[in-house]
């Protein structure tokens, strides 16, 4: 379903081998939380998948989990930056800015986060919204 759902917003996406079941409970025991649905759903058809020009859309099992470990480190981006806690990252723009979704309260919403002025937008109701939005938009399609 979710490789059908890219594919239909770009041809080229590049997808990649599914994480397994132990993969992910490791993961989840690492980041002390359960993945969204769609997210473990998508991981399991593809360990992350690339836009145009190598663009995360949605990242690696392995860097879902670093990307948010250091994010909420101590001495990081966690003292520069508003609370990471009410999110869970799983892609970028290739640019620096960051998707996530809110896992607190826990919804399906994707939120993008702006590097450069700390600010958290709204951009699609769910995964298979921000797939065709962000794989079928150009680099700011959702400003």
């Amino acid at each position: 379903m979710w490789k059908e759902a890219a594919a239909g917003a770009l041809p080229d996406v590049e997808f990649r081998p599914p994480v397994d079941v132990a993969a992910l409970a490791e993961a989840e025991r690492r980041l002390g939380r359960c993945l969204p649905p769609q997210l473990t759903a998508l991981l399991m058809e593809t360990d992350g998948m690339a836009g145009e020009y190598g663009t995360g859309v949605v990242w690696s099992l392995d860097r879902v989990v670093e990307q948010n470990l250091l994010y909420r480190a101590p001495g990081t981006f966690r003292d520069l930056y508003m609370p990471f806690d009410p999110l869970l990252f799983f892609g970028d723009n290739g640019g620096g800015d960051q998707f996530a979704f809110v896992v607190t309260p826990e919804r399906p919403d994707v939120f993008v986060w702006d590097h450069e002025t700390d600010s958290r937008l709204w951009v699609a109701r769910e995964l298979e919204d921000y797939l065709r939005r962000s794989l079928a938009g150009d680099d700011d399609w959702w400003r």
